[in-house]
């Protein structure tokens, strides 16, 4: 597959075609490509026109030395390293237990992974901190003094930015994983003290020949989650 046949040519075809991709090619990514999709993905929707996000990009040497960084921290068990914020429930419950579960399955069905294989699931799970192997990192972070509207607000940047990157060909994965170790990532990426490192995404070519990308998580219906009133 060319990357000009991996371009969405709409809209519903960049969204249909957007997944968290876990396994890029080495295939380079330049900077003007980049900031091209964070341009169109800053014409997001945000409340009063605030615009909060911030974004930090790494490549190259930079992203290799975070990568390594973390990676020691994360394969020696380090501790001391926490999440900034509670991204899940701390007690699951339905229809989410469920679906989290099915998911989880067929992620590690694919990545090769056994069932009670906690040493592969470690592997698998420290694939996020060298981005599945992307040539291009981005960090996103939020001024820790704004409300949960702005939150809202990178919600809606964060995903301008994935379908942005449809139409360049490109696929991401969004890695909330990167906020328990938010502390290393501060030590090579300027975030600023009073902002929180709400978190990363790979960046890159899908590498079309990896088992892991053939993973297409299902929806539900629209009957499941959307009430009517209509006459």
């Amino acid at each position: 597959m060319s990357v000009a046949d991996d371009i969405a040519a709409s809209p519903a075809d960049a969204i249909l075609s957007r997944r968290s991709v876990r396994a890029f090619s080495s295939t380079a990514v330049a900077r003007e490509t980049v900031e091209r999709i964070l341009a169109l993905a800053s014409f997001a929707p945000n409340g009063s026109d605030i615009q909060p996000w911030r974004v930090f990009v790494v490549q190259g040497v930079h992203r290799d030395r975070l990568c390594q960084a973390i990676l020691a921290a994360d394969g020696a068990d380090a501790p001391g390293y926490q999440e900034e914020y509670q991204y899940y429930p701390s007690e699951w419950f339905e229809p989410y237990l469920g679906r989290r579960r099915q998911l989880g399955k067929a992620l590690y069905q694919l990545a090769g992974v056994g069932r009670g294989d906690s040493l592969a699931m470690k592997r698998q799970n420290a694939r996020n901190y060298v981005f599945f192997d992307a040539p291009v990192g981005l960090f996103f972070s939020l001024d820790k003094r704004l409300a949960y509207g702005a939150w809202i607000d990178i919600g809606a940047f964060l995903q301008s930015l994935m379908i942005a990157a449809r139409g360049e060909g490109l696929h991401s994965c969004p890695q909330q994983s990167f906020s328990k170790y938010h502390r290393i990532v501060r030590d090579h990426v300027p975030i600023p003290a009073d902002d929180i490192l709400v978190c990363g995404m790979a960046l890159g070519h899908a590498d079309p020949a990896a088992a892991v990308n053939q993973l297409v998580p299902e929806r539900v219906p629209v009957s499941a989650f959307a009430t009517f009133l209509w006459e």
